[in-house]
């Protein structure tokens, strides 16, 4: 699925995505999305639609908020920094979804 919107900033794009019933907030922890109490493995989840941003002036500003869903209905927001202020664990379980993602779009 392309990109619908482009949203000027990050808490425009967190905003309008509630709407669209992506209530959940994510964490990323060793590949699972954690919300509360409730775990969720990361493999049973597809990006929906993803929104990067690049801070002007400080590489540390640079992230993507991730619009995430399950096959059972769970609809989430992950906002997750990438480049410099990216870790290597969330990096990797980050990339397995970004390429399911993009074959989906063939």
């Amino acid at each position: 699925m392309k990109q619908k919107f482009h949203y000027a900033t990050i808490s425009e794009a967190i905003e309008q995505l509630k709407i669209q019933g992506f209530t959940l907030d994510f964490n990323l922890h060793k590949n699972r999305f954690k919300v509360g109490e409730h775990e969720y493995t990361a493999d049973e989840f597809e990006i929906v639609d993803l929104y990067r941003y690049e801070g002007a002036s400080d590489p540390a500003d640079e992230a993507t908020v991730y619009a995430l869903a399950n096959k059972s209905g769970v609809k989430g927001i992950l906002v997750a920094g990438y480049g410099a202020s990216a870790d290597e664990e969330s990096t990797e379980t980050l990339k397995h979804l970004h390429y399911k993602y993009h074959q989906g779009q063939q």
